[in-house]
């Protein structure tokens, strides 16, 4: 097809699904109702990249979307060119989809996080890969595809070649609506913080937020297919400008949608931005606490954010919560001070709050960070190169101040504790007490 100036047939295809390596937690699993819950609300999310693809690609192409959480060659549609994204521990089934379609004869074009940080990985297995803002870099490879000369890495040229907001919305109908819990917003892209495990901060180059505006087209535009979304709002950090946080926050309250978020705990700054939080529909923040400890904090991301915030946390949390807004507190264990008490110190400070949601995962190198690079060069990889293992669940590198085994058994061990029913309903009690307290008092 390429080359004849005839429009043809797009495959979109994202892989999906969550995957775990670890043999107890695997086993844990069925019995801890709080990870699976976690772990069922992350596998059902589309691919907001490739929905944004099929926005800018012009009208004479005809569009499919799959979602494909394991290779099976068998269950792989013909199509005249493919998109293929993924995230980091599920690239080796990127690969081989691209690899099988690549055998046909098809185009394949691979993108997203993992290829942007690795375009030259990812580059062994495709036709093209786009390595950075996708929706400013798909139309060139589309018409270099139809005048027969697709191939090499697709480059944004500058920070600046993406305006949040300036393109059409994702392509939210080509959904099935009844195949989620939840459909992704994205109202900012990047984080000004730089925490060393994270690429967020670095792989767009700099903090910037969509028009308040285009926030509510795109809300409108999944009420088209889901009368009463839930919505998630796919930031890395979205409340960093106050001044527009409370106006997108506005915003969205007259759309009458409930969602959710991830953000930091400055946002307990500002009652003003809580108190319209609270009236939006807003039904619970992420956080990344990632320890309750001031030495394992220390040395986390540049100026040390987090640790000189240490001593609000508590008070973050009771502020957001009394407003009937649940927080999902986000903790890492393996952290270079962390030693084989600190799953204990976690589970003190959960127990010890109001508190309703944890997520617990372990310390991960992904490709493309700070932490890989120094871990890297310390000769602290396990398995360099083994992306399936970069779950957030397996461990991957040697920690320094304990021993693999006890980073496992502690994981393990944190995880039953946190999330087995028995504690799930504690939380769950904790957190209404809380609330109603709040209530009561606000109307006394």
């Amino acid at each position: 097809m390429a080359g004849s100036g005839t429009a043809g047939r797009i495959g979109l295809i994202a892989v999906s699904g969550v995957r775990i390596y670890n043999d107890r937690l695997v086993r844990h699993g069925i019995t801890l109702p709080g990870f699976v819950e976690r772990a069922r609300v992350i596998a059902s999310m589309p691919s907001l990249g490739l929905l944004t693809l099929a926005a800018v690609t012009p009208e004479r192409f005809s569009i499919t979307y799959l979602e494909r959480p394991e290779f099976d060659a068998g269950n792989l549609p013909d199509f005249d060119i493919v998109a293929v994204s993924s995230f980091t521990a599920k690239s080796s089934v990127m690969y081989r989809i691209a690899d099988a379609y690549r055998a046909r004869g098809t185009p394949v074009v691979l993108g997203g996080l993992h290829a942007t940080l690795l375009p030259e990985e990812a580059a062994l297995h495709a036709d093209a890969v786009v390595a950075g803002e996708g929706e400013a870099l798909w139309p060139r490879v589309l018409a270099d595809w139809e005048a027969g000369r697709l191939g090499g890495i697709y480059r944004n040229s500058s920070v600046r070649d993406v305006v949040l907001g300036a393109n059409p919305p994702p392509r939210y109908d080509l959904l099935d609506p009844s195949a989620y819990n939840r459909l992704p917003v994205q109202t900012a892209r990047g984080c000004p913080l730089h925490c060393e495990f994270c690429a967020a901060s670095r792989i767009y180059g700099r903090y910037k937020v969509k028009p308040v505006e285009a926030v509510v087209r795109e809300i409108r535009e999944i009420k088209k297919v889901w009368r009463h979304p839930f919505v998630e709002l796919a930031d890395d950090n979205t409340f960093v400008d106050k001044r527009w946080s409370r106006d997108l926050v506005r915003a969205i309250a007259d759309e009458e949608v409930h969602w959710f978020t991830e953000t930091d705990v400055s946002v307990a700054d500002d009652p003003e931005l809580l108190d319209l939080l609270a009236r939006s529909g807003c039904r619970q923040l992420l956080i990344g606490f990632e320890s309750p400890r001031a030495e394992s904090l220390n040395g986390l991301e540049a100026g040390n954010w987090k640790l000189r915030r240490l001593d609000q946390y508590r008070r973050a949390i009771e502020e957001i919560q009394s407003r009937g807004i649940t927080v999902n507190g986000c903790f890492i264990v393996g952290l270079d001070e962390d030693t084989p008490g600190s799953f204990e110190e976690i589970e003190r400070f959960v127990k010890s709050t109001s508190l309703l949601e944890v997520q617990v995962t372990v310390l991960t190198p992904f490709p493309g960070t700070a932490l890989y690079r120094r871990l890297k060069a310390e000769g602290r990889l396990l398995r360099d190169g083994d992306w399936d293992h970069c779950t957030l669940f397996d461990v991957n590198f040697v920690p320094k101040r304990m021993s693999v085994e006890e980073l496992e058994q502690g994981l393990e061990w944190l995880m039953g504790t946190l999330y087995s029913a028995e504690e799930t309903r504690a939380r769950r009690r904790r957190f209404l007490d809380l609330w109603r307290g709040a209530r009561k008092e606000a109307a006394a």
